[in-house]
């Protein structure tokens, strides 16, 4: 029991170093914890425009600088607003979280529906944003170093657009190789496969230079842990990491069960939904961190965050 306390106590240590290390120093805590708000360390926000597409921008409220994009890709027909704690979650740990609203037709259907080359709006955004006059985020980015986080389809995107792809139903019109930047450095994905519609093997997914984890809720009625398990097994290059989140289902990441206008999730979250944001956002955030050389967020991920984290079960191969 002394041994587990200790851990514990040593899990808690490192992982508010490793936030104070983010964010750049110590800051007022919050007096409430919520899933919109689920972070104690301060974080701000302001909405902008990314391409054509409004968009809600995150970042540690701090005068920290060198902060990378994290570009989420939103499930379909998730609005934005209900990413916030997410969002929050991760630039909390040092990073500019652009969350759009991608309109377009899929299949002559509209609704929020990610894109692959949404990779390229979020490069050109950085770099004007980070000399725009009265930005917030003026001088702070890191304008060399993009990083993706996504949900369900938008994951999906994800995965085809750091193989340089530029198909159907996620994307169209773009050359081979076209929606995946220099700058793409390392991705995170929520309830994400690639498992054909009505069921199949999952090919091979070329991640070459991009370092992938997948966050996986147990209780997922949508998107099968098996799936994400057989998506983890395709991904072709290290380091890439399966985390599955104990009691969440498919919107443990969104600040409500089953937002308005998405197919909702039958199967329930028994995890309370701030601690399962706070759990998919710490460990989105941190393998992030160490896939672009953080050493404390590295030793965490890859040596002693799962046995001191109850809420998952860690998967991972370097």
């Amino acid at each position: 029991m002394a041994q587990t306390s200790l851990r514990r106590g040593l899990f808690a240590g490192l992982l508010s170093f490793a936030l104070l290390a983010a964010v750049g120093g110590h800051a007022e805590a919050r007096q409430t914890v919520t899933p919109e708000k689920p972070t104690t360390f301060p974080t701000g926000s302001y909405a902008t425009k990314v391409g054509a597409d409004a968009a809600d921008v995150y970042y540690p409220a701090t005068t920290s600088r060198g902060l990378p994009v994290a570009l989420l890709l939103q499930g379909a027909n998730v609005d934005k607003a209900h990413y916030e704690g997410y969002a929050r979650t991760v630039a909390a740990f040092g990073f500019v979280v652009v969350v759009p609203n991608h309109v377009r037709p899929v299949f002559g259907v509209p609704g929020l529906w990610a894109s692959s080359d949404q990779t390229l709006g979020a490069v050109a955004w950085a770099a004007a944003e980070n000399g725009r006059d009265g930005s917030p985020l003026a001088g702070r980015i890191d304008t060399g170093t993009l990083t993706l986080l996504g949900h369900s389809f938008g994951g999906a995107a994800g995965l085809t657009a750091l193989q340089g792809l530029c198909v159907p139903p996620f994307c169209a019109g773009l050359p081979p190789g076209a929606v995946k930047p220099a700058q793409l450095k390392a991705a995170a994905f929520f309830g994400t496969n690639s498992v054909p519609p009505g069921g199949g093997p999952v090919g091979p997914i070329n991640n070459t230079g991009v370092p992938v984890a997948l966050v996986q809720g147990d209780a997922d009625g949508v998107a099968a842990p098996a799936a994400a398990r057989d998506t983890y097994r395709a991904l072709t290059a290290k380091p890439r990491a399966l985390v599955g989140l104990h009691g969440a289902n498919h919107f443990g990441i969104t600040d409500v069960q089953n937002p308005p206008g998405a197919a909702p999730d039958a199967s329930p979250q028994s995890l309370d939904q701030t601690e399962s944001i706070r759990a998919a956002g710490r460990w989105s955030a941190l393998f992030l961190k160490a896939s672009l050389g953080d050493p404390v967020a590295a030793s965490y991920v890859r040596y002693w965050g799962d046995a001191t984290d109850r809420a998952v079960t860690v998967e991972q191969a370097y």
